[in-house]
């Protein structure tokens, strides 16, 4: 079966591949089919996953798959949020992860509170009216670092440190994310849901 998803980013795309490769599915991303990206309008995750994922469906004619996903600091009242990827552009900065990775470090300057946490809405529909859309969520809680630690992973990987762990995000190997992360996390569920609404797999 053939999932388009809703984003053109390579390193999701590869993340996404692995995770939803149990039940023989194939994800091709949107800019492959000419598909331009849908606005974000929404102040949440899932909102914003469930616009892309129908946005993608419309265009392809296909079944679609969103992730929405980004940093939330407990200290900021959960910002960067949604707005994680374009965090530094709120300061007038330059759009990319050191950049945005920059700023947040900036903010918490002085915070003793360093509670994070990764979060990921996974949003699959069938077509662009699927009034039964299937919904995940994934939390993956750590704590932000004074410094950037780790060579892997990409965003804002080499800040959340993972206490179980005792190393960053950026810092364990791919197949260490791909089994941990929220968006392991919240592609487990989705799974288990297709599995059952679908029929896949």
């Amino acid at each position: 079966m053939k999932l388009v998803l809703a984003s053109n980013n390579a390193k999701k795309l590869k993340e996404l591949q692995a995770l939803f490769q149990p039940i023989g599915l194939e994800l091709v991303t949107q800019g492959s089919l000419g598909i331009p990206e849908a606005e974000e309008p929404f102040h949440t995750f899932v909102e914003n996953a469930l616009t892309k994922a129908r946005h993608a469906a419309r265009e392809s004619g296909l079944p679609a798959l969103a992730d929405d996903s980004g940093l939330a600091v407990d200290a900021l009242g959960g910002a960067p949020g949604v707005l994680s990827a374009r965090y530094a552009t709120l300061f007038g900065r330059e759009k990319s992860d050191a950049e945005n990775n920059r700023v947040l470090l900036e903010k918490l300057t002085g915070v003793a509170d360093r509670r994070a946490r990764f979060v990921c809405a996974l949003v699959a529909v069938r077509a662009a009216d699927d009034p039964e859309p299937l919904v995940a969520m994934g939390r993956w809680h750590g704590e932000i670092l004074g410094s950037a630690s780790g060579e892997g992973g990409f965003g804002y990987d080499p800040l959340l440190f993972i206490p179980s762990l005792e190393r960053s995000v950026a810092a364990l190997s791919a197949e260490e994310k791909n089994r941990l992360s929220h968006r392991a996390l919240a592609s487990q569920d989705l799974l288990r849901q297709m599995r059952e609404s679908w029929h896949l797999g």
